[in-house]
Formats: structure tokens, C-alpha cells, sequence
């Protein structure tokens, strides 16, 4: 990339990020009677379900926290995050057991939890932002308590009931990958002493059990001492979460200068983007089979928003610290398949959901899956890079 190049393609981020993605989630999502954000929205912004999920609460809380610290000091984003914060506080956990409800009310009235804990993982970053931007004390206090029973429920899920027999006991990336991310969120935010350690231990599970050389892929989920299932939910991949992943462990290479993780980063996203790069239509697959053969989920082809999202940094990423050309290829053909389909020119942001040979399946700008996150995570993250590259 040329320095010219570079300064284009910073701007595009930075304007996708702060004068349509943020302005548009600031505008519809706002629940400016009962706090917190609606994130159900159609295409105009127009709120369809008033209900809220808990990890949206927490991301967009997280990300405008994240933009106060490490982009501008603006009033307005850091009283919407402490805001975010108190309906967090306020609705979001359960008195009788402390952990935190996954779907609410618009008023804050529980109505689900789930089996796992991301929920807690979410609201450690979001309340780790607002002690950095704060300094208010209460809230490195929170993130420590929620990052810790995120931990917790995952080692010993008391109350939850399990997804599966004891017949044929499996476990999944999103633990250990998740766990790097928030440890390095909190490492940063509010000083987390043990982030070291328990990075370290998430990128050696993951590295033992899910990456698999002779086979050059990474599991989604293996069995519990880490070997193939040869079944349907063994076999199936998920090549945007494994992009995901390899940029956690990218960027924990650079901030040590360790080449071995940046190298181990740079497999999964090779392993990971010959799997799913769709070579008839472009883009990434949301599910490929690891023997080839057919996938059971029936949206296995589709091209949702964030593994192109999470392609989009991890290519950059790689060709930032590694210098290697075709990174540099495989970013400008992920950057411009997505930029060509998924915004949405007349009411902005982005769609979350298409076929696919790229045509719209579904409107919808939100739900309780998609919120202020992927994208502007994206946007911000991939800005950040190229500012350094100039």
C-alpha cells in the first residue's frame, strides 16, 4: 500500500465510523425514557422490538467509553456510556444468583439468561472504559467482579442447565477466544494483574486443542481432550469467528513483539480464509464443513456482517506486521466486496444479512445479535492501524 493509499483508506474508516455508523445508533437507538439502547431496528432506524439484549447494552457502552479514551473526549458519548452502565446495573443482573440476563425488557424486566457468561465478558470492557475515563474507582471494581464470573461460570456453570449429554462431551473456541480479548480490554483499562496469565493460558488451549496443522484449519469445536468429532456439529467450521480469533492473538503478538503469536495469528487467518472465502460469489461463508461434505445449518452460505468485519482487521492486521503482499490482496478483496453490498446508502449503516451472491435477505440494521460492535469495532481498529502505518 502507498502512503496514498493508506490516507484514503484511513479516512473511509474513520468517516464510516463517526458520521454515519455512530451518528445512527446514537439517533434510533437511544432509549432516552427507560436508558440503555433499543437495537431492534428496520432499515430507517425505526425501532421494531423494544426489547433489549444485554450484550448490545454492554457493547455500545463499551464502544462509546472506547471512543471517549481513545479518540475524542466528547460529553456526549461518555454520559450515553454511563448510562449504558446504570441500566446494566440497574436491570441486567439477577439478585439471585449475581449473574447477568441476556434479553430484558425495554424497561428492564428480565426475560431470559443463557448458558454462558459473554454477557459478563461484555460489561467487564464496558465498565473498564468508563474507570479509565472516570477514574471512579466503582467501576474497576465492577469490571474485576464481572470478568471474574465470567471466568467462574465457565470453569463450574452452577444453575445452567447443560446443551448436551455427557455422551459425547465437546467444548468450543469462543471461551478462550473471548477471554484474550476482554484480559487484554482490562490489561488496558483499569491495569488487570493476572491479564498476562490468562492469556497466555486461552492462546495455549487454543493452540493445543483447536488448531490443527495436518488438517491446516481451526476447530470451532472439538471434543474435551481436544480431538476431531466426526460429526455434524464437530465437523462444522466457523471461518469468521477463526479470523476473529487469529486477530486477538495478532495483536497480543505485537504488544509483546512475540513473532511466534503473530505467526500462529497469521495460520489461523490463512487456514481459516482459504476455508471460507466464497471463490464464485466473494466474501466469507458463515459455515464450511471440515471434510467438504454438506453443513446442516441452513444459513451455512450466507454472508452475515461480521466475519467480514472480523476479515476486514484481520488482513490488515497481517499485512501491517508481517509486510506480506498478499495480505495486502486479500484486504482489498474483502474491503471492497463488503463496502459494495452490505451499506446502505440511503439511510446508512449497514445491512447485517445477505445471500450469498451478496443480495439482501433480511433489512433489519439490528437486533439482540447485531449492534454498535462488529462494525464499528472495525472501523475504529482498522483507522488505528493505518494511522500507524503513515
Amino acid at each position: 500500500m502507498n502512503s496514498e493509499h493508506v490516507k484514503s483508506l484511513a479516512a473511509t474508516y474513520r468517516d464510516g465510523l463517526l458520521g454515519d455508523t455512530l451518528p445512527f445508533w446514537i439517533r434510533h437507538s437511544v432509549d432516552r425514557i427507560h436508558g440503555g439502547f433499543m437495537t431492534s431496528l428496520d432499515r430507517d432506524g425505526t425501532v421494531i422490538d423494544t426489547d433489549k439484549g444485554v450484550w448490545q447494552q454492554a457493547r455500545f457502552t463499551w464502544l462509546l467509553g472506547e471512543l471517549y479514551n481513545n479518540v475524542e473526549p466528547r460529553d456526549e458519548w461518555l454520559d450515553l456510556a454511563i448510562g449504558g452502565a446504570e441500566f446494566l446495573d440497574k436491570y441486567c443482573y439477577d439478585p439471585t444468583d449475581g449473574r447477568m440476563w441476556f434479553h430484558v425488557t425495554r424497561d428492564g424486566r428480565p426475560i431470559r439468561k443463557r448458558r454462558y457468561a459473554f454477557s459478563e465478558s461484555f460489561a467487564a470492557i464496558a465498565y473498564g472504559e468508563l474507570f479509565q475515563a472516570t477514574g471512579q474507582q466503582a467501576y474497576a471494581d465492577k469490571a474485576r467482579s464481572a470478568y471474574q464470573a465470567f471466568i467462574d461460570h465457565h470453569l463450574n456453570p452452577n444453575g445452567a442447565a447443560a446443551k448436551f449429554t455427557d455422551t459425547r462431551p465437546m467444548k468450543g473456541i469462543g471461551f478462550p477466544m473471548i477471554n484474550v480479548v476482554t484480559a487484554q480490554q482490562l490489561r488496558d483499562s483499569i491495569g488487570l494483574s493476572e491479564a498476562n496469565e490468562c492469556i497466555d493460558r486461552s492462546i495455549e488451549t487454543i493452540r493445543r486443542d483447536h488448531l490443527k496443522p495436518d488438517l491446516g484449519c481451526v476447530m470451532e469445536t472439538v471434543s474435551a481432550d481436544g480431538e476431531i468429532i466426526d460429526h455434524f456439529d464437530g465437523r462444522t467450521l466457523n471461518p469468521g469467528h477463526a479470523i476473529e480469533g487469529a486477530w486477538f492473538v495478532m495483536l497480543e503478538g505485537q504488544i509483546r513483539n512475540d513473532r511466534q503469536l503473530i505467526e500462529m495469528g497469521c495460520r489461523m487467518l490463512d487456514w481459516s480464509w482459504q476455508r471460507g472465502w466464497d471463490e464464485q460469489y466473494g466474501g466469507i461463508l458463515y459455515f464450511v464443513d471440515l471434510k467438504g461434505v454438506p453443513v446442516q445449518e441452513y444459513w451455512h452460505d450466507m454472508k452475515f456482517w461480521w466475519p467480514q468485519n472480523e476479515a476486514i482487521i484481520a488482513t490488515l492486521m497481517a499485512y501491517q506486521l508481517t509486510g506480506e503482499q498478499k495480505y495486502a490482496n486479500w484486504h482489498q478483496q474483502i474491503h471492497d466486496w463488503a463496502h459494495s453490498h452490505f451499506p446502505d446508502p440511503q439511510h446508512g449503516e449497514w445491512f447485517g444479512y445477505l445471500h450469498r451472491d451478496g443480495s439482501l435477505s433480511s433489512r433489519l440494521k439490528g437486533n439482540l445479535w447485531k449492534g454498535p460492535f462488529h462494525l464499528p469495532r472495525m472501523q475504529m481498529t482498522c483507522w488505528q492501524i493505518l494511522q500507524r502505518m503513515m
